[in-house]
């Protein structure tokens, strides 16, 4: 399992870099969300709970994942606790500019147009599409178009970049939203959906969690997809915060220890329901 998983973390990047953040025009006191997390002395961290291995929902209910673990280290430094609001990822941005988390940290891509409505710091991490079936035809496909046809049944998370890489990339094939991962990859398992188009590492983890399946991902990832930190826009400090703690993990080997856990070594599998 280890060699598996270790294999996994080889063929994505880990871009334990920090980026640019372009932040929007102040429209809030510059350390208003800083101050709330302060006075409530809780961090409220908005995440989907349901995209191992960044985030996922054990048995006992507990959100664990390299980005879990990311958060609660980021509310140490703050000293402060975290509270995981876990929702369908669609609604996460939403919540986010609501006031409801303070952040989202849900293997969430940075695209202008996500930008344009927060702030996003990063990439921590860089991935990319694939997709996940059981369709011998699908998995040695050699160019993608030979996918983009109406017979070809896709499904891909509600209100997420896959939807979008689908619906630009893909227009002529037939697709299905989901809510989650758990029911995609269901999907595909009973022969509903010819493919699931996600996140790699997700198709990555899929594959072996469901040994016996005939489950098989495409590789190498078909595009690009940095991973970012959403943050309210207009508050400065809070992007300056999170810029200083990513620069902290990459310094300080923490964020290497976190990908050797939850990539490298799959122990945790048997957390899950």
């Amino acid at each position: 399992m280890k060699r598996i998983f270790g294999f996994l973390s080889l063929a994505m990047v880990l871009a334990l870099v920090t980026a640019c953040v372009h932040t929007p025009t102040a429209q809030m006191s510059a350390s208003s969300v800083m101050d709330g997390i302060a006075q409530r002395g809780v961090l409220v961290v908005g995440t989907a709970a349901s995209m191992p291995p960044l985030n996922m929902t054990a048995k006992n209910g507990e959100v664990i994942g390299l980005e879990p673990d990311m958060a609660r280290i980021m509310a140490d430094a703050m000293g402060v606790k975290v509270e995981f609001k876990a929702m369908p990822f669609a609604e996460l941005l939403p919540a986010l500019t609501a006031g409801k988390v303070d952040m989202v940290i849900s293997n969430m891509t940075i695209t202008g147009k996500r930008n344009m409505d927060v702030a996003f710091v990063g990439p921590y991490f860089v991935s990319g599409k694939s997709f996940l079936t059981k369709a011998a035809w699908l998995a040695t496909a050699k160019d993608i178009q030979q996918v983009n046809s109406p017979k070809t049944r896709l499904t891909a998370l509600n209100g997420s970049t896959s939807e979008i890489f689908v619906r630009n990339q893909l227009p002529s094939a037939t697709l299905v939203t989901g809510k989650d991962y758990g029911e995609m990859v269901r999907m595909v398992l009973d022969g509903k959906a010819d493919a699931m188009v996600a996140d790699y590492p997700i198709c990555v983890f899929s594959v072996f969690r469901y040994p016996g399946q005939d489950l098989v991902s495409l590789m190498p990832p078909l595009n690009y997809e940095p991973i970012g930190v959403a943050v309210p826009k207009g508050d400065p400090l809070m992007v300056n915060w999170v810029e200083n703690f990513l620069d902290y993990l990459e310094g300080s080997g923490e964020m290497k220890r976190l990908a050797d856990r939850w990539l490298n070594d799959g122990a945790w599998i048997k957390r899950l329901p």
